[in-house]
Parts: structure tokens; sequence; C-alpha cells
């Protein structure tokens, strides 16, 4: 009862941070960034004991405790980028997100409980974990630069354009994410590689091909924007397809295993 108590806590504060952020991309109205974001961030800390307290502090990969963990990460990782290169419409997307997870979590998913694993194995999903979040962030970050370079491209300035960091900025941004993901889900492979057993074997062989399509996505892209200064619509695409990739390989196989076929992975 006491965790349910909290998740409504958190709810709250996320979809409350959510409302002070879009302040002024819908009425033109002051910012409020400062008081949003001390509201994600209390969120973040009800959140943090919600995961401890559900999953015994330990690392829970079933399919909605994991959801409800990289949202966790994604919403923490918003938080630091808003502190050094305000974003404020990242947040207007992740939290609302995070909050419907944590609701999911813990007023609907059934119970769970963490799996034994390993130091090793530990370290390769948490590194996975990582390379998850940072890259989703920069798919929210490509949906947004989508949206705002449709409407400069109309000359739409409405208020919540005006709101938008600048274009150049979104974009800069959105390549050092995509570049720090990459690194993680190389790092991730690496440790696949070293620590899972038989990483090709038939409950795994869809998530590492899956895994493997989805960084050689992210490195076409980034060579791209080295050797060819790619950026825009193309930019955007590729992002959002390596994403899709990447979340058929971490969820996708894992929602067909556990609720459908009812297997833990």
């Amino acid at each position: 009862m006491a965790i349910h108590v909290f998740a409504l806590f958190a709810i709250v504060l996320y979809l409350a941070a959510a409302g002070g952020l879009a302040r002024p991309m819908l009425s033109g109205g002051r910012p409020m960034n400062w008081l949003a974001l001390s509201l994600a961030g209390s969120a973040v800390l009800i959140h943090a004991g919600i995961l401890l307290g559900m999953h015994r502090g330990a690392l829970d990969l079933h399919f909605f405790a994991a959801l409800s963990l990289v949202a966790f990460v994604v919403s923490s990782l918003t938080l630091l980028v808003n502190l050094s290169r305000p974003v404020a419409a990242l947040g207007v997307i992740v939290f609302p997100l995070t909050a419907l997870l944590i609701a999911v979590d813990s007023f609907v998913a059934p119970p769970t409980l963490p799996l034994a694993m390993g130091w090793q194995i530990k370290l390769h999903v948490t590194v996975a974990l990582i390379a998850f979040s940072v890259l989703s962030m920069a798919a929210a970050l490509a949906i947004l630069l989508a949206v705002q370079d449709r409407a400069l491209r109309h000359r739409q300035f409405s208020p919540w354009m005006r709101a938008l960091p600048p274009l150049t900025l979104t974009e800069a941004l959105l390549f050092r994410l995509i570049a720090a993901g990459f690194l993680l889900l190389t790092l991730t492979l690496l440790t696949g590689a070293l620590f899972v057993d038989n990483l090709f074997g038939q409950h795994l062989a869809h998530k590492t091909i899956l895994s493997i399509v989805a960084w050689l996505v992210f490195g076409t892209l980034l060579y791209g924007r080295w050797q060819h200064g790619w950026r825009g619509q193309q930019a955007v695409k590729l992002t959002l397809v390596g994403m899709a990739v990447l979340l058929l390989a971490f969820f996708g196989t894992k929602a067909v295993l556990e609720l459908i076929l009812h297997r833990t992975v």
C-alpha cells in the first residue's frame, strides 16, 4: 500500500513538471523551468525509492519492471541535460511517459522478483539499459527536431516554437547523445560477447541480431555526419529507424517471450 501511495506522488510530480515545462510553449507565459525541474527531481528520487522497494533493490528485468527502470534512467538523464543545455520540450515528452510506466508497473503489472545474476551479467545489463536510455532520449530529440524543422519551413512561429532552443542546439545535442549511445551500445555488445553464454542461442539470437543491426544504423549515421555532414530529416529518419530496431531488440522480443509465451528471459 505504501508503494502505491509513493507511486501516486511520483506520477503527480512528473505530470506537474511536464505541465510547468509546457506552460510557455502553450500560452507564451513566463517559463517555470526551475520549478518544473525541481518537481521532476523530487519525482525521480521517489521513483528510485519505488524501484528499490518493489524490486528489493536488485535489477528486475521482467517486462514492466524493466520499462519503469528505463523510464527512471531517461528521466534522470533529462534532468542532467537540462542543467547544462536547457531543452524543456524533452521533459514534456519524457516525464508523462515515465508517469504512465510507473502507473503500469505499480498498479497493473503482476508482482515480480529479480532473477539471480552474477556481476558480469549485471554489468552487461546495466550498460545495455543506459545505452537504451541515452538512445531513447536521442529519439525523442529527433522527433522534436523534425517538428521544429517542419514548423520553420512553414513559418509557423507559435508560442511553443519561440520557447524551443535554436535548431542548431537541438541538432548538436542529438548527435552528442547518439555518439554516447553508440559507444555504450558497442560496450553492450562487447560485454555480451564476453559474459553471456551462447549469445546466438535460440532465445537470444533475435535480440543479438537486432542489436547489431541497430548498432550498424547508428554507426552509419555518425559516419555520414562526420564525412558528409548529414543532418535534418536524414538524421531524424535514421535515428528513428535505429531506435525502432533497438526497441524490438530490447523489449519486442521480451514482450513476446514473457507476455505471450510466458517464458522468463
